[in-house]
């Protein structure tokens, strides 16, 4: 080869799908479409020894990191695949404060293992059949827990590789992450599965971080096409990978939101409400925020006004909880609390929130027999127990 061909090659940026991009132009290169080739096997060999080795000396101590002897007990292993399914949950928890449904999916799996015999599959592909279970907590359970050469992608082994390669692919792009998922499993060591894939874990939630990667620690330098463009072109930088997708417009929503307070017949206006009780309507369970309970809410135009929210909180009220104002109960207060906005991912949520306090006609034990005549489920609840609750934050 060439030395010119040699320094083309060398100023080269990696493309997933099978094209390489020079630094600031594009340049036809090897052929790496098939995933397999994306690292050689000296490569593959070489990354495998250094990641571990700087594993086993800068590891962070974590529960489910003990070192098992050969001779463990069977019991030993199943606390070990317990303990990385349920921090890998707590993980994914932290990251989309999706808690209920996760601790939701958490109870669905272990009743399921219950009901199948008392033992935790051991095997990636027979932990997704355990509701909640995923490619990534599968193959976090299987490869520490049980020694399975499976590999394990979240957003710092991604990290990691597209830097590694200088990939300039879209990471959140469907079909690029099942190539990450193809990488991730070639480069995983046979013999260290759980250990390698905790490595790139490690490396990424700890040197290879987004904003400020240490990359004088890092173990992995010779192998960091990212880094090797960043020293050769000043405009360039390791964190310029992985690239950045275009971010979606958030969505606006406003909602008008009801804190329905019922005194049943039995309770007298001049006392303290200690009887009272407050409605509840629980979200479908696909979707935002789904299971939660949250007070009634309603969907509303942008351009409201006071009289058309209540007249929306009225209509939802009589429809789906039979509470008609007009017939059923007689309205003590009602006065608007306040308003604010709730920032999700994709949506900003505008709430207009009211308290609407309801003397009952009759008692509120005749109401609450019809919490499940519906297709909405809702409940009442005492005022102590609505700490208890797995209320929406919004």
């Amino acid at each position: 080869m060439s030395e010119k061909n040699q320094n083309k090659n060398k100023n080269t940026r990696s493309n997933i799908n099978g094209v390489s991009k020079k630094t600031r132009t594009l340049v036809k290169t090897e052929d790496i479409e098939d995933a397999v080739s994306f690292f050689s096997k000296d490569e593959t060999h070489k990354l495998r020894a250094v990641l571990l080795d700087w594993y086993d000396n800068n590891h962070r101590v974590l529960p489910w990191r003990t070192t098992l002897n050969d001779n463990h007990e069977e019991e030993e292993v199943e606390k070990r695949a317990y303990g990385v399914w349920v921090s890998e949950e707590v993980n994914e928890i932290w990251a989309g404060l999706g808690y209920y449904r996760r601790a939701r999916f958490l109870l669905e799996g272990a009743k399921k293992i219950v009901a199948e015999g008392g033992s935790i599959p051991k095997t990636a592909s027979m932990l997704r059949k355990i509701p909640g279970i995923g490619d990534y907590t599968s193959g976090a359970i299987a490869s520490i827990a049980f020694k399975e050469a499976v590999p394990v992608v979240d957003g710092n082994v991604i990290r990691v590789i597209a830097r590694l390669k200088a990939v300039t692919e879209n990471p959140k792009d469907s079909a690029i992450i099942k190539r990450f998922w193809e990488i991730a499993a070639q480069l995983v060591d046979p013999l260290r599965p759980g250990d390698f894939n905790q490595a790139l874990m490690e490396l990424g939630a700890t040197v290879c971080t987004p904003l400020n990667p240490s990359c004088s620690s890092c173990p992995a330098t010779e192998f960091c096409h990212a880094l090797s463009i960043a020293k050769r072109d000043s405009t360039a930088a390791v964190t310029d990978y992985p690239v950045k997708g275009v971010k979606v417009k958030q969505r606006s929503d406003f909602c008008a939101v009801c804190v329905v307070e019922l005194l049943g017949r039995e309770t007298s206006l001049d006392e303290n409400h200690s009887s009272s009780k407050f409605v509840l309507v629980k979200r479908p369970d696909g979707g935002l925020l789904a299971g939660l309970w949250e007070f009634p809410s309603v969907l509303i135009d942008e351009k409201t006004t006071p009289l058309a929210r209540r007249k929306a909180t009225d209509c939802f009220l009589k429809k789906n909880l039979k509470i008609d104002i007009k017939k059923t109960c007689d309205v003590v207060s009602r006065e608007d609390v306040g308003e604010f906005v709730h920032i999700f991912s994709h949506i900003r949520l505008k709430l207009y929130v009211e308290l609407l306090v309801l003397q009952l006609k009759g008692k509120v034990d005749d109401l609450v027999k019809s919490e499940h005549d519906e297709t909405i489920t809702w409940k009442c609840v005492d005022s102590d127990a609505l700490s208890s609750m797995g209320l929406t934050t919004s």
